[in-house]
């Protein structure tokens, strides 16, 4: 029902869009062209899902972008009404209502395909089957998503915290670099617009289309405004993009034959070098990788500073497939000459993209995390704490930690060092450490005792809804504590690794080079033949016959028994 809905309403729309363009036309009997005008209105529903067709000798696969808005907003729509009427118990079971609304919406999608074909048209079966699954399971799954989490009060940063830190970092860096791109895009092409706005007015004059004509003519156009935003951005990045055969639109020179009137097509630049205020944005690239590679470690701090560059350039090469998939949808062809080729390079704008977003994100991200880093060891923590991504934005102070208190990690008390313990001098600390059956009846203690903290004995019994939030909570508690453990841990390696180089470094600086061994060895040398010694000789020693002893030294690191 739901994805039977999405695709009624969307069809109606576009019946009623396709009969308003047949009134202010010139036409025959209505009961003569009801057949194509219903063909037409099918036609422009699969233009809604991308669907290429193909006409006598020709492909139509320039199609745009933004008639997706009506289907998606349909299907996402349907999606929160099949999330409010059947019961969905967890978030991991999304996709299967997903692919509930996918699998009719895709099979009703192949059944117009199949009503649409005429002698002239025919669209292709196989691309509207995909394409309508694909934007259906998109589309509701996020309706179904939004709805489950509004039922289940779920925000959107408590379903972030699910994802793994590096993950939710790539995905916030990688936004952010998508979105500056498009931005720039649309400031780009809006700038265009403005200055070729006279030739706006005058094409629109040409053409002479009335009031309804000039409707439909405005919603033709805002229906491809998102592809003139990727060729902007497509422009912005350097590769640029083509209208026709042997053409090209880029900041290396503009170069375009003959072109429909159409208003858009105004904004586009004379033959030639391009104009020079349009080469500003060709910063745009560089700054969408500043900002995505500033987020990247901001959500996710690296304790090795070397890491930092490599997350910056993953994110700059999410980003150039991102561009990538985008170039390679608005592009396509309006006819078999001189349109054939219209729209970028897809593999040409994602490696370019990829290139310069990355280098840029990486230089960012590295600059961040020494910055974030060195906030942090000002303020008196360390970079591999708990509590760095909190004091490195200033949001939190670091706690000290003495080295003689017990530690709270995780709740339980690390074991004072017995007295009687030998220690290692810079080398290494020694920890008393308990059997495994005290460790695990501590740790049924502390359970124990957060339990009867958690709900005592005379509280009275709480709704499931607060129960579920409470496991919740539990969970997340649970899982803050194992982070902070790693981290401690990590450090406390890392600061075991440091006092193990320095002792080395200490050993290395008081051993004698070896020049002053050689010398030595001559000198000994030298002072044994004074002596009338060979080395075929054998040499004396002080106890001649008796056999060497050797001697052990044993430390335990435990505490002596008691008497």
């Amino acid at each position: 029902m739901a994805a039977a809905s999405a695709a009624g309403i969307g069809l109606a729309a576009l019946v009623t869009l396709t009969i308003a363009g047949w009134v202010a036309a010139p036409h025959d009997a209505f009961a003569d062209e009801i057949a194509e005008l219903l063909q037409g209105a099918v036609l422009a529903w699969l233009v809604g899902h991308l669907v290429p067709f193909g006409t006598e000798g020709a492909q139509i696969s320039l199609l745009p972008l933004g008639l997706v808005l009506l289907p998606g907003i349909l299907l996402y729509r349907s999606g929160r009404w099949l999330a409010r009427n059947c019961e969905i118990a967890r978030l991991r079971h999304v996709h299967r209502a997903a692919v509930a609304i996918a699998g009719p919406y895709a099979a009703i999608a192949g059944t117009l395909a199949l009503l649409a074909r005429t002698e002239a048209v025919e669209p292709n079966m196989l691309w509207a089957l995909v394409m309508g699954f694909s934007i259906a399971f998109v589309a509701g799954g996020l309706g179904v998503l939004r709805q489950l989490m509004r039922d289940k009060q779920v925000g959107v940063g408590a379903l972030l915290d699910l994802m793994p830190p590096r993950a939710r970092s790539l995905l916030v860096g990688a936004l952010a670099s998508t979105g500056t791109l498009a931005l720039g895009g649309v400031l780009l092409f809006l700038t265009a617009m403005a200055v070729s706005l006279p030739e706006v007015i005058d094409t629109t004059r040409a053409l002479g289309p009335g009031i309804v004509g000039g409707v439909l003519l405005v919603i033709v156009q805002l229906a491809y405004l998102p592809n003139a935003i990727v060729y902007a951005v497509c422009y912005a990045l350097g590769p640029g993009f083509a209208l026709g055969e042997m053409t090209v639109v880029a900041p290396t020179g503009v170069s375009v034959g003959p072109l429909p009137l159409f208003p858009m097509l105004a904004a586009l630049p004379e033959n030639g070098p391009a104009p020079v205020l349009s080469l500003g944005a060709l910063a745009v690239p560089f700054i969408a990788g500043a900002l995505g590679g500033v987020l990247t470690q901001r959500s996710a701090p690296d304790v090795v500073s070397e890491a930092a560059p490599l997350w910056g350039f993953v994110c700059g090469i999410t980003t150039g497939i991102t561009v990538a998939a985008f170039a390679l949808v608005t592009g396509g062809s309006l006819g078999a000459v001189r349109l054939a080729e219209v729209g970028p390079s897809a593999w040409q704008v994602g490696l370019v993209a990829a290139l310069e977003v990355g280098v840029a994100a990486a230089v960012a991200a590295w600059i961040a995390n020494w910055w974030y880093s060195r906030k942090l060891r000002l303020a008196g923590g360390e970079p591999g704490s708990p509590r760095a991504r909190e004091t490195a934005r200033g949001s939190r102070a670091p706690e000290p930690s003495g080295p003689s208190g017990p530690s709270q990690a995780g709740g339980l008390a690390v074991a004072e060092t017995s007295l009687s313990v030998p220690k290692g001098e810079g080398l290494a600390t020694v920890t008393a450490l308990r059997p495994r059956e005290e460790d695990e009846g501590a740790r049924q203690e502390t359970a124990s005792v957060r339990t009867t903290e958690a709900a005592p004995e005379d509280a009275p019994e709480a709704p499931p809804e607060s129960s579920t939030q409470e496991r919740r909570e539990a969970r997340r508690r649970n899982r803050d504590v194992y982070r902070s453990d790693r981290a401690a841990e990590r450090a406390a390696r890392r600061e075991a690794r440091e006092e193990l180089r320095a002792h080395r470094r200490a050993e290395k600086a008081e051993r004698p080079s070896r020049g002053e061994i050689r010398a030595q060895r001559r000198s000994d040398k030298a002072e044994r033949r004074a002596q009338g010694e060979r080395w075929w000789r054998r040499r004396p020693t002080e106890d001649d016959g008796e056999g060497d002893e050797l001697f052990g030294i044993t430390y335990e690191a435990g505490d002596q028994p008691k008497e």
